[in-house]
């Protein structure tokens, strides 16, 4: 875990201890309240609780998924124990946190790599940065110029309050703005389902939704979203939780045992993601 915030070590206990989420909402210490992210709450966090909870039947887990935008809101309202997000803060969210006194600290839950998806019967089958920036920034609007066939692009990408959102504009687009022929969903099954019912249609998603019928994913300069491609893959990032403080209670508890034991290490690999061990050893260096 890392403390984010520049804050003295005196004023993050003192914000950690009065102004914790945890402190804050549930005075009942065996409720966590988690929140925020649809790629880590849709799938992993829920199988994480199930896991966890089965050990330890006293602690109740709510979790709400509706995009990393809304694990910051709720961290700063206190409605939230834990935020998961699939980007990283932004300088922005970071600054209201210090402003309120309250250090924001970060803990990876695991790492992803966002996967371009087609139809099953597109024939493309790799796409370079250049022409994917093309396709969601609108410049690139038919199959054709990508050595596809004389066709529509159907874009779908997720919503605004979404942090694969942005991480793909950043990871994918060079920061540029998406085009307005976009189709913003909520999730990453939403995308799923419209690629695979629309020959023209192209998206993106979190690695765990990568594989079912009906699409396909496409390599990105040359290289295929696999866990032994991590290292070079262009479009890998961090999955993180993070808390108000350093988390206490049960909320500390549930967050040690989801970051490094080897029952939740086995979760992520199975949902689909990649435990932190496993990208650490394969990027080496470029994770330290």
């Amino acid at each position: 875990m890392k403390n984010i915030s520049s804050l003295t070590a005196h004023a993050a206990v003192i914000a950690g201890l009065i102004l914790s989420p945890t402190n804050l909402v549930n005075a009942d210490e065996s409720k966590i309240d988690i929140k925020g992210s649809d790629t880590l709450g849709a799938k992993l966090v829920p199988q994480l609780k199930n896991a966890y909870v089965k050990d330890n039947p006293s602690v109740k887990i709510d979790i709400l998924a509706q995009g990393s935008s809304h694990a910051f809101s709720n961290l700063d309202a206190g409605t939230a124990d834990i935020g998961m997000s699939s980007r990283k803060v932004k300088q922005q969210e970071l600054d209201k946190f210090e402003a309120k006194g309250k250090a924001l600290v970060e803990h990876v839950a695991a790492w992803d790599m966002i996967a371009v998806i087609v139809n099953e019967n597109n024939p493309v089958r790799k796409l370079s940065l250049t022409q994917i920036e093309g396709i969601f920034t609108g410049t690139i609007t038919n199959w054709s110029e990508v050595g596809g066939p004389d066709a529509t692009i159907s874009v779908y990408t997720r919503n605004t309050s979404s942090g694969t959102y942005k991480s793909f504009s950043k990871l994918a687009m060079s920061k540029k703005d998406y085009g307005t022929n976009c189709q913003k969903l909520e999730g990453n099954q939403p995308i799923v389902t419209e690629v695979t019912k629309n020959a023209n249609g192209i998206g993106y998603v979190g690695y765990a939704y990568a594989k079912g019928d009906g699409f396909k994913t496409v390599k990105v300069e040359g290289v295929s979203a696999k866990v032994s491609k991590i290292a070079e893959y262009p479009l890998a990032r961090k999955l993180y939780y993070y808390t108000v403080g350093e988390p206490t209670g049960e909320a500390a508890k549930f967050l040690k045992w989801a970051t490094s034991s080897d029952a939740a290490n086995d979760i992520v690999s199975e949902i689909g993601f990649i435990p932190t061990p496993i990208a650490e050893k394969a990027m080496g260096a470029q994770t330290k």
